[in-house]
């Protein structure tokens, strides 16, 4: 779990692709029967949530280790609901959000839809409304933390490749064939065969097509590394 104002790479992703948790969608509205109207319909679709009545309240809390997304209201005491937002982004809180207020107006949903929230809905709202606002949300998170798991795997295994691998990769995954690697870092072009072997079973790669994309999600792809 992750309280916010930690830092952390993926504040509100498991960390591995072998545990499952169930979603989880946290409210924050200071109308105790709307928190407990939309906890009802939420738990009517075998949904996790957890209620909160302030901002504050949110902030001090720890969330779960399992894709989400908040229902917040615009109107809160004190902290409102773009003070939030803006609080979780400066936690690197990428948390989809849902915005929701009784008084809203399209500069307001223009603002929110700005910094990044995937609804804006009126009350009243339909009941489907706020269930398909929930599940793109949930969609969204799921997807963004399979890929932040991916690219965490690939960093594992880019950790393991020595210097002199490293550097190969990034020349060969920009363009060179082994005989210019060789020319251009002053080593035999038997000794690049070796190390190129090497580094594919380490990254697991399927082919050099599979190589360029594991380069460029990296960052290295044509970048010369210094020699070991």
């Amino acid at each position: 779990m992750t309280t916010i104002g930690e830092t952390a790479q993926s504040p509100n992703c498991i960390s591995t692709a072998e545990v499952i948790v169930e979603p989880m969608v946290y409210v924050v509205d200071d109308d105790r029967l709307m928190r407990e109207m939309l906890s009802s319909l939420f738990r009517s679709v075998g949904l996790r949530v957890r209620l909160f009545e302030s901002a504050k309240e949110l902030l001090q809390s720890e969330l779960e280790d399992a894709p989400s997304c908040l229902v917040l209201d615009v109107r809160l005491p004190r902290l409102n609901g773009f003070d939030l937002q803006a609080e979780l982004a400066k936690s690197n809180i990428r948390i989809p959000i849902i915005f929701l207020t009784g008084h809203g107006d399209v500069s307001m949903s223009v603002r929110a839809m700005k910094a990044g929230a995937v609804d804006f809905l009126t009350k009243p709202f339909r009941e489907q409304e706020m269930l398909d606002a929930v599940t793109a949300a949930l969609e969204r998170d799921q997807k963004r933390c399979s890929e932040e798991r991916s690219h965490s795997d690939l960093q594992g295994r880019f950790a393991l490749l020595s210097e002199r691998e490293r550097q190969i990769m990034a020349l060969v995954t920009g363009g060179l064939m082994n005989k210019q690697v060789a020319g251009k870092i002053g080593i035999a072009q038997q000794t690049v065969k070796i190390h190129r072997g090497k580094l594919v079973r380490k990254m697991r790669a399927k082919s050099l097509a599979d190589l360029v994309l594991m380069a460029e999600d990296l960052g290295i792809r044509g970048r010369e590394k210094e020699k070991s």
